[in-house]
């Protein structure tokens, strides 16, 4: 047992040394509560020197009664209150249109109260960050913005949906420097204090390594978890009693019952 756990640090201090912004549990170590870094980022990308963020957290669930709730890799709200979701995509299918669309549809319904004017809607911006050219269209950055098409005039409802090429990373404009430091694991080779100071934390810094290995931990708990409240729901469809399950998967009674419970509910 010793070995093992000692296998698996090896193993996770090795990881996080590939570990890049791009990848979605470094960056939300990294980008949480991170003010100045994420106003680094929307500034470039918005190519504002303007953007003040009041506040920034990520993996913000927001909850839909009537549908499917959403994640937000990077939550952010600036002095103007504007509302701005960054999302780091990997794999060009979690990039979808119609999930922008969605993105966008949730902000707007968590941000007017009730008996608020809709002129009250603040701007919504949804970010997409890509790893690859998404649009294939060979630009750095695509704007989606709404228009009246038969007028040829914007729509300007204040709705934004950008997509980050990742893929271009030359080096040549800050917004390709910007994509470099995301996909770099050497925070010394990267363009940004604010970045590379925040990535050499979680990399070397001994409270922000044992912080990233607890991520991890937490990780392969909860993957073990879900995959042993999988095998009791199998059980319990076969008819077995609580008791026997739990003897089976070596759980409590009371652990099989509130799985149980959870099936039901």
């Amino acid at each position: 047992m010793v070995l093992d756990k000692e296998r698996l640090h090896q193993e996770d201090l090795q990881r996080i040394r590939g570990f890049r912004l791009i990848d979605d549990d470094f960056m939300n170590a990294c980008f949480d509560d991170n003010i100045e870094g994420t106003e680094l980022i929307l500034r470039i990308i918005l190519g504002r020197d303007d953007i003040s963020v009041k506040s920034v957290k990520t993996q913000k669930l927001m909850k839909n009664l009537l549908g499917r709730d959403v994640w937000l890799d990077i939550d952010a709200v600036d002095s103007e209150n504007r509302e701005l979701d960054i999302e780091v995509q990997r794999a060009d299918r979690g990039a979808g249109w119609k999930r922008a669309r969605y993105h966008s549809s949730i902000l707007d319904a968590h941000l007017l109260r009730p008996g608020e004017d809709f002129d009250s809607l603040p701007e919504t911006y949804v970010i997409f960050i890509t790893e690859h050219d998404v649009f294939k269209g060979n630009q750095p950055l695509y704007m989606i913005e709404r228009q009246n098409i038969t007028m040829g005039t914007p729509f300007e409802d204040g709705e934004h949906i950008i997509y980050v090429n990742g893929a271009s990373r030359d080096g040549q404009t800050e917004l390709s420097k910007l994509m470099h430091d995301f996909f770099c694991t050497d925070p010394d080779d990267m363009h940004f204090k604010a970045l590379a100071e925040k990535a050499r934390f979680f990399k070397q810094d001994e409270k922000g390594v044992a912080a990233m290995c607890k991520v991890m931990e937490d990780m392969r708990n909860e993957t073990a978890w879900q995959t042993k409240v999988e095998s009791v729901l199998r059980w319990l469809d076969m008819g077995l009693s609580f008791e026997q399950i739990a003897k089976g998967e070596d759980l409590t009674v009371e652990q099989v019952k509130e799985i149980a419970g959870q099936k039901s509910a």
